[in-house]
């Protein structure tokens, strides 16, 4: 069975206690890819850096959300693995239930992942905002939503494992690697999002308001733009990333009630070793977690593997505290 995984010092500070219980409390087995007879290049290392690749797709797709929401709101989402993990379920009920084909579930939750997260800003995160609760209590709110979500994922669909009704069978084979339908697919839906949230970040109106509003939100508002708006959009969009995220995880390996909270350690290492708060930051972290959590596991147990997440964020913030692409900012 196939299972993955502009900083502040308040930020990091914030992180570390979670990241650090987080890496405890989880584990999973190790990723494997199907290969044929040949020496460890080919037989080991090839198919978990490919593995790695894929996985850090997926992942990139689910950190996005945790930064764009940081980096407009300063709040670290600790129930995002919920929305994660949302998104499987969609999709399981959208393909055992409803008997519906994978690539409308995919787009099915995308859309209902989209409307959860802005009925969640609606509902709860901005009258906290309204109310000026700080960001200790927000954080400790998005905890016990964490809480409440998953054992509510547990109540409704069970505590088993639930092996998605997809294809096993290689679909492409690479030398001596052999990889199923949606491990291609999968990775092209990620690569298209991916390019898609970074055009609308770069080019689009409301990408260039979301990167003011996360630069200084004081400022954007006197500038005319609605920062409430536009944090509403960043929990729509987050959501609905994480929603197809969940998804692809799903595909990828099993989906079950704890499935995102499984991997939260690895999207919050993701965020803040690429930089918290810049959505490019996100991408690259997640790839470097990815691919090593996958080699990590040619030479450490598999209870072990996701430690490396942790320690080669703790080493790259001793060496650059705000991250590979964060930029530093001046305290006091």
């Amino acid at each position: 069975m196939r299972h993955p995984t502009r900083p502040s010092p308040n930020g990091e500070a914030q992180l570390t206690t979670a990241l650090t219980a987080s890496a405890l409390a989880h584990a999973a087995p190790t990723v494997v890819l199907a290969q044929e007879g040949g020496g460890f290049l080919t037989d080991q290392f090839v198919p978990s850096l490919i593995n790695g690749v894929i996985f850090g797709l997926i992942l990139a797709l689910a950190s996005i959300g945790v930064s764009l929401i940081y980096g407009t709101t300063k709040l670290n989402n600790f129930a995002h693995g919920e929305l994660v993990t949302f998104g499987g379920f969609v999709a399981v009920t959208a393909m055992t239930t409803l008997a519906l084909p994978a690539w409308i579930a995919v787009i099915l939750a995308f859309v209902v992942g989209g409307v959860f997260g802005w009925v969640q800003d609606a509902a709860l995160w901005k009258p906290l905002r309204k109310k000026r609760v700080g960001i200790i209590p927000l954080m400790i709110v998005s905890i016990g939503l964490s809480l409440a979500l998953r054992y509510l994922y547990a109540f409704l669909f069970g505590p088993d494992r639930i092996v998605m009704p997809v294809s096993s069978d290689a679909w492409l084979v690479l030398g001596s690697v052999r990889l199923r339908q949606w491990d291609v697919l999968g990775s092209l839906v990620a690569i298209v999002l991916l390019i898609v949230t970074a055009a609308l970040l770069t080019k689009s109106r409301i990408g260039k308001a979301t990167r003011a509003v996360a630069d200084n939100p004081a400022l954007a508002s006197a500038s005319g733009i609605d920062v409430n708006r536009i944090i509403r959009v960043v929990w729509t969009g987050g959501t609905a990333l994480a929603a197809v995220a969940g998804v692809l995880l799903a595909f990828y390996q099993t989906q079950q009630w704890d499935t995102g909270a499984s991997i939260l350690l690895l999207i919050f290492a993701s965020v803040v070793l690429g930089g918290l708060g810049t959505a490019y930051g996100a991408l690259v972290g997640a790839l470097i977690i990815g691919i090593a959590v996958n080699l990590s596991s040619l030479f450490l147990p598999g209870s072990l593997k996701y430690v490396t997440a942790l320690v080669i964020m703790i080493v790259v913030l001793l060496v650059r505290p705000q991250g590979i692409l964060g930029r530093r900012e001046r305290i006091g």
